[in-house]
């Protein structure tokens, strides 16, 4: 009796704690045993879309590690302000000259070649690029004009490919590399009202997949981030059905969602670790994630 209850207790504790966990499983063995942040000290890591959410994040994080770094965006006005935080919180290891400011539109494709060429000339290399710029959308399909659709995608999906693509030559020709994508949750399951926003991270996914088996011979990395719901300004400014509008709706911190700290710091951690794909997000959407993993129609047929 006692061998029944001690084997039940520590079931419930199994379950209670894989509940509570924020990440998939292999993730959270490398934050605990992996190789820390300080892994990546002293590397370039080029991040888009920081100035604000998980990308302002992101970089902070990367600075603490003593990462050098260029800052994306549109809005130069915040990337100066964000790169004076980068600086403090790197604890004296970042100076001005280790943080590059470079205000970038990722929809003018033609603008990208000529930005990683002033990248390589001011740092000489692109050791990490990360493909963070997006944005959310929220509509039904049967509303949604088609010419939001195909904003989604070239704001989404064919911008990261067009900017990796740029950048890409440089590091077959140093023989090493790493490309980081922020996928979502979206990207592995179907999102209903998120439809064009899951099919462009469904796209990245195949996308970058594809291009870890081919630049496998150039020892070239790619990690894919797949973060849930997390508290940004995204839903102020996400797609609507109709073009040229925007959501407008500040998120409540009532709402169940993981901080953009905690998601930068677990990207952050599989970036140095070179992990291939990791999901960061609480249940239940990482429960929904493994289930469409692993037992697909069941996740499918469930209401």
């Amino acid at each position: 009796m006692f061998m029944l209850v001690l084997a039940v207790s520590v079931l419930v504790l199994l379950v209670w704690r894989l509940w509570r966990q924020d990440c998939d499983l292999t993730l959270e063995w490398n934050l605990r045993f992996g190789k820390s942040p300080e892994a990546l000290k002293g590397r370039v890591v080029w991040v888009t879309g920081c100035s604000s959410g998980i990308g302002e994040a992101l970089v902070l994080e990367f600075a603490r590690a003593g990462c050098r770094l260029v800052l994306s965006a549109r809005r130069e006005d915040l990337l100066v302000i964000i790169k004076q935080r980068c600086i403090e919180v790197s604890g004296g290891r970042l100076s001005s000259d280790d943080v590059m400011v470079l205000p970038l539109d990722l929809l003018k494709h033609e603008t990208h070649a000529d930005a990683a060429e002033h990248v390589l000339k001011y740092f000489k290399q692109i050791d990490l690029l990360v493909n963070n710029a997006g944005r959310s959308q929220r509509s039904l399909i049967v509303d949604t004009a088609v010419e939001v659709d195909r904003q989604v995608l070239d704001l989404d999906l064919l911008a990261p490919i067009s900017l990796t693509k740029a950048v890409l030559p440089h590091m077959i020709a140093r023989g090493r590399g790493h490309v980081m994508c922020t996928s979502s949750v979206a990207g592995k399951l179907p999102a209903p009202g998120s439809a064009t926003y899951s099919a462009a991270k469904h796209g990245l996914q195949g996308f970058f997949d594809t291009l870890r088996i081919e630049c496998a011979p150039h020892n070239i990395a790619v990690t894919m981030a797949c973060p849930g719901p997390v508290f940004s300004d995204a839903l102020l400014h996400a797609f609507t059905d109709k073009p040229g509008q925007t959501l407008n709706v500040p998120m409540d911190r009532t709402w169940s969602r993981m901080t953009a700290a905690r998601c930068a710091q677990l990207m952050v951690v599989a970036a140095a670790n070179g992990l291939h794909e990791v999901w960061v997000t609480p249940n239940p959407e990482l429960l929904f994630c493994y289930l469409f993993q692993y037992a697909p129609y069941i996740a499918r047929k469930a209401p």
